[in-house]
């Protein structure tokens, strides 16, 4: 057994940032990461010779002033971190169909200027429609940190266009000032960013996932491991400890006062590590049902977990191909394909699970990661990364079958790949004649490595009553335990690492600004599409990476 002052249970975008802001508090700080390498969602991986990084595509707010960038400084993380600047011409490509495309570009001002240049008949909709999320995200913004029930009482007046709009669907908008579906289907395309059709989506949470890209996008030099190893090398500093391949069995509870109170866990090996408060990175569900036990939970935390729905999953591709993409016209921008206008449908097939028998997928994400990183190119080779929607629901049955899966499962990912194949053809022709590696994961491969629930991607599910004062709060019903991750405040890496500091916050009992401090404010970004901006020796790297090694072939 031994002490320390916050023991952190994951190493997700969450759990490193409580991590690094009460080490930087002078705190004793042990992180708990069942995987064998640090990052959760973060973490990048090896395959077939290539590297993918599965749960980051680019990060927002990292301009000047961005929220984003403040944390990364602020946390001492900037000196470690290279940022790609993706496409500022398109960070988003949409495409419908195989004639429609529209690039959405770094600006608010531009992008709302593209849209009227595109659609002039539906200015007044247009600017009316970006003018109420762009103001709903202001506010949103403004209110971070103030998730209580009791807030909600004076939302009308110090928020009114939150509080008129905020929990209204994001159809509801739409229907009211556009009109053209194509219009509409680029306006709801980035839902995949938070995984709701506009029929159930939030206008709060979609105006926020676009109002963090409205000054463009990013990605982490090195792929996404880089972030986790930003941390890891700062946790270090402040000697703080990662276990990784550590298991937290049960989260030790005191029950001898008027509220239970978390004293520390107990490891999968039967260790026990005392601490003076606790912050769960794992989803809600582990850690309020299986490491700390119902019985020392209020009732009504009992019939929220019961009422709980989580998240879409998704069926990944991660492969790489024998093509010159920068000569064939392509960049680091993302790509958003949908069959039609009709992203609704999307949303109902990855629902019910038709997608599982499709021979093509109503829609697909396709991110070339060697274009936004030309360090990652090998010989000539670029790696990409397609992702669609699905339930988690139909892979249920696999769980716990890692090592050992049911012959079936070799069958359906080769079904998979086939329908993930002839969907990327609609973006990259030719994609299936020049492919050098292929490899399929499914909600049960997200399940086993990140442990999210049935392995859902975006935690809880952000339906209208599952965010902001409903979602699952950082603090808990139990006195020293404390939440944060993709289910409280916020999804994705910037949500993740909002909640980790204000978990922090609270278990320190300090304001959060007084966790971030760092004099060195200097972040380091580079265009991802031109290497001549890049100093000398990340350029010849990249060169030399693009450089074409011949195939050798036997007989």
């Amino acid at each position: 057994m031994r002490d320390v002052d916050v023991l952190v249970i994951g190493s997700g975008a969450g759990g490193l940032t409580a991590a690094l802001a009460c080490a930087r508090a002078g705190k004793k700080v042990v992180v708990c990461e069942q995987h064998y390498m640090p990052g959760g969602w973060c973490h990048s991986f090896p395959l077939g010779g290539y590297q993918y990084s599965p749960g980051v595509h680019y990060i927002g707010d990292l301009g000047p002033g961005g929220h984003m960038r403040q944390i990364y400084e602020g946390l001492g993380l900037s000196k470690h971190l290279t940022w790609l600047e993706l496409n500022p011409d398109g960070y988003d490509h949409v495409l419908i169909g195989n004639d429609f495309r529209f690039d959405i570009p770094k600006g608010y001002d531009t992008f709302v200027q593209r849209l009227v240049d595109r659609w002039p008949a539906e200015a007044a909709g247009i600017h009316a429609y970006m003018d109420t999320l762009k103001s709903v995200a202001e506010e949103l913004q403004a209110n971070m940190g103030r998730n209580r029930k009791r807030d909600v009482l004076t939302m009308p007046f110090r928020l009114p266009n939150l509080a008129r709009w905020g929990l209204r669907p994001l159809s509801h908008l739409q229907d009211k000032y556009l009109k053209d579906p194509y219009l509409k289907a680029v306006l709801t395309i980035q839902a995949g960013d938070h995984g709701l059709p506009a029929s159930r989506a939030p206008i709060a949470l979609h105006a926020s996932v676009m109002r963090h890209y409205f000054e463009g996008g990013w990605y982490p030099k090195g792929g996404a491991q880089a972030i986790p190893k930003a941390y890891m090398r700062e946790l270090k500093r402040y000697d703080a400890e990662v276990l990784l391949e550590t298991e937290v069995s049960r989260i030790l509870v005191d029950d001898s006062g008027s509220r239970p109170r978390a004293t520390g866990v107990v490891l999968g090996d039967g260790t026990e590590i005392r601490a003076g408060a606790v912050i769960s990175n794992a989803d809600p569900e582990l850690t309020f049902r299986t490491m700390l036990g119902l019985d020392h939970v209020s009732s009504k935390t009992r019939k929220k977990l019961d009422k709980t729905k989580w998240s879409l999953s998704n069926l990944s591709l991660f492969g790489a191909v024998d093509m010159d993409l920068e000569a064939l016209g392509y960049d680091s921008g993302n790509y958003w394909y949908n069959r039609t206008p009709d992203i609704e449908k999307s949303y109902s097939v990855a629902e019910n699970g038709d997608a599982m028998s499709a021979a093509e997928y109503e829609g697909l994400f396709v991110t070339f990661t060697s274009l936004k990183d030309r360090t990652k190119v090998k010989g000539g080779v670029h790696t990409f990364e397609a992702f669609n929607l699905i339930t988690p629901e139909v892979f249920k049955q696999y769980a716990g079958s890692f090592g050992n899966r049911p012959e079936d499962y070799a069958e359906m990912k080769k079904r998979v790949l086939d329908a993930m194949l002839v969907t990327t053809e609609h973006i990259l022709p030719g994609v299936s004649d020049n492919l050098a590696f292929a490899e399929i994961g499914t909600p049960a491969t997200n399940r086993y490595y990140v442990r999210s629930i049935d392995g859902n991607m975006y935690g809880s599910e952000k339906s209208r009553w599952q965010v902001g004062p409903w979602a699952f709060q950082v603090r808990t019903d139990v006195d020293s335990l404390f939440l944060c991750g993709s289910s409280t405040l916020g999804h994705g890496v910037a949500g993740a690492t909002i909640s980790g500091l204000v978990a922090a916050a609270k278990a320190l009992k300090v304001p959060m600004s007084s966790l971030m401090n760092e004099t060195d404010g200097h972040t380091e970004c580079w265009p991802a599409d031109d290497i001549s901006a890049w100093p000398e020796k990340a350029r010849k790297r990249a060169m030399d990476a693009s450089k074409k090694t011949p195939r050798v072939v036997n007989g």
